[in-house]
């Protein structure tokens, strides 16, 4: 079943068979744990986004959105072309470009965790577009649901009991359980971010399993 926020909660409630105030008070911080690792153990299209802005004249740095987790591309559009960035470190933007030149960038590198910073320094208030790997919000903000507790559910129960059942200091073999059916309901997510996701049947052919 999908969750919303409060359904969650209650399910932790009921599968732990705990309902005690300090235990309540960490059930978002065991929710908000459970999609982290989620989020970061699973490729997910759903977890990418793309985002324009315009570059300013004379300034070499660019910032992130503020739900940034990783690029994928950085673009900008020059004289009616779109340019891939190349991503470096920021010694070899700082080593390729120490006197601050001018021009249409080439490279990017991240400067800050707010901050890209680029070379060489834009000559024009280029068009930039980010394609970027981000935090979408927890299902303790977006209470009524959201992907992850629509089409993870499974991953984000267990995890959410992982996390609540080593709160409570729990039994070892029962917290065990828990792990295992939170690793394997992750491995479900992976298999359809890692291959579902990403082939066409018509280029690549069905996906098959191998006979034991």
């Amino acid at each position: 079943m999908a969750w919303t926020y409060a359904t969650l909660v209650q399910a932790i409630k009921d599968w732990t068979q705990y309902d005690e105030t300090t235990f309540n008070n960490n059930i978002n911080t065991f929710i908000k744990n459970a999609e982290e690792r989620i989020l970061f153990a699973v490729d997910l299209t759903v977890f990418r986004r793309n985002q324009t802005n315009n570059l300013t004249v004379g300034n070499k740095y660019l910032p992130v959105p503020s739900d940034y987790l990783s690029s994928f591309s950085l673009a900008v559009t020059a004289n009616g072309s779109i340019n891939f960035l190349l991503q470096k470190d920021v010694e070899y933007l700082q080593e390729y470009n120490p006197t601050g030149i001018t021009g249409v960038p080439k490279y990017y590198a991240p400067f800050d965790v707010n901050t890209f910073i680029l070379a060489p320094v834009p000559n024009n208030t280029y068009e930039v577009e980010l394609h970027y790997y981000y935090r979408p919000n927890s299902l303790t903000v977006e209470t009524s649901g959201t992907w992850i507790s629509n089409y993870g559910q499974e991953a984000l129960l267990y995890g959410s009991l992982v996390e609540a059942y080593a709160f409570m200091k729990g039994e070892s073999d029962l917290l065990g359980i828990y792990n295992q059916r939170f690793v394997e309901a992750l491995s479900r997510l992976k298999n359809y971010g890692e291959g579902r996701e990403d082939i066409d049947a018509y280029r690549d052919g069905l996906i098959r399993v191998k006979a034991n």
